[in-house]
């Protein structure tokens, strides 16, 4: 663990040691206009490792294309359930 991350650690344990109405929070404007907000926009779902049996030629077009190949798999996975949600409640993308 690096010197800076060390101190902030110990300066987050100092906060949580704190009681909340102790905690200056002055120079943090309040947020009352949530009109902007996305839902789910930092949502990131729990990974699971499994073993899966892909196509050789499948796996070395991801691999080909540079990148994180397993996270882009994922990702055309996504788009296929997607499109087939949409399909089965009547809807085209």
């Amino acid at each position: 663990m690096s010197k800076a991350d060390k101190v902030r650690k110990k300066e987050l344990q100092g906060l949580a040691a704190k009681a909340e109405k102790d905690i200056d929070t002055e120079d943090v404007p309040e947020v009352t206009d949530w009109s902007d907000a996305v839902i789910g926009r930092f949502y990131r779902p729990v990974k699971q490792q499994v073993t899966i049996r892909i196509d050789a030629d499948v796996l070395a077009w991801f691999r080909s294309q540079g990148g994180q190949y397993q996270t882009e798999i994922n990702r055309a996975l996504r788009k296929h359930i997607r499109e087939h949600q949409d399909r089965s409640r009547g809807r085209t993308c």
